[in-house]
């Protein structure tokens, strides 16, 4: 079986951990295609479906955003980024726009009689964005619902009990990003030690051995679902 796994940085995976080569690894009976972008919201998603579909004919997606769309609802001052680079009307994806746009996507998908699965992300950056993200990962369990896909839920098993009011995220945090990708970083205990962070080395992007835990709950997912 072919299965795309369709979202953000977290799926791309070439900053920090990358599960979805451990799901590779995994499953090796089926063909699994990496269409992350970093900086994805769900509307850039929606935008692009079509071109992932046409080029890759999947028998199933899994689908996991919601990182950038809360981070721009929350943290205003990474606004500029969304409406420039990802040309988001307004740099925002409101809650409302967040839903509307999911399921719209996960409708399309199914008239595609492509076998659909959502993933919920977790987030330990700050109070704020964790109760953001938690929000929009219960709006994204509802649109889910009402169109019966099964949803693994992985905010859970990466839950921080206590997180420190950090600084709210801002244009340079985005910048940093596209830097230390071009630059090949990849000092991640040192960058997760100090800042105090557990299963991520930025509060968001995920360390090595997160990303073999979530890579292992996606294929027991997918094995028991498919």
């Amino acid at each position: 079986m072919k299965i795309v796994f369709f979202g953000d940085s977290l799926t791309w995976g070439q900053y920090g951990g990358n599960f979805v080569d451990v799901v590779a690894q995994l499953l090796p009976d089926h063909t699994i295609i990496n269409e992350g972008i970093g900086g994805d919201t769900v509307v850039n998603l929606y935008q692009r479906y079509e071109t992932v579909i046409d080029t890759h004919q999947p028998d199933a997606l899994f689908v996991m955003v919601g990182g950038n769309d809360a981070a721009s609802y929350s943290m205003p001052a990474t606004q500029i980024y969304y409406r420039s680079s990802k040309k988001v009307a307004g740099g925002i994806v409101s809650p409302d726009l967040f839903e509307r746009t999911y399921r719209n996507l996960l409708t399309e998908l199914q008239l595609n009689h492509i076998i659909t699965f959502m993933g919920l992300t977790p987030t330990e950056y700050n109070p704020t964005l964790k109760a953001t993200k938690r929000q929009y990962n219960q709006i994204a369990q509802n649109v889910a619902s009402s169109l019966n896909i099964a949803v693994l839920d992985l905010e859970t098993p990466f839950t921080t009990d206590s997180i420190p009011d950090r600084e709210p995220v801002n244009l340079k945090f985005i910048q940093d990003i596209g830097y230390r990708v071009s630059s090949g970083w990849d000092d991640f205990e040192a960058e997760r030690a100090k800042y105090g962070y557990t299963h991520t080395f930025d509060g968001m992007h995920l360390m090595p051995s997160a990303a073999q835990k979530m890579g292992t709950l996606i294929a027991e997912f997918l094995t028991k679902n498919l």
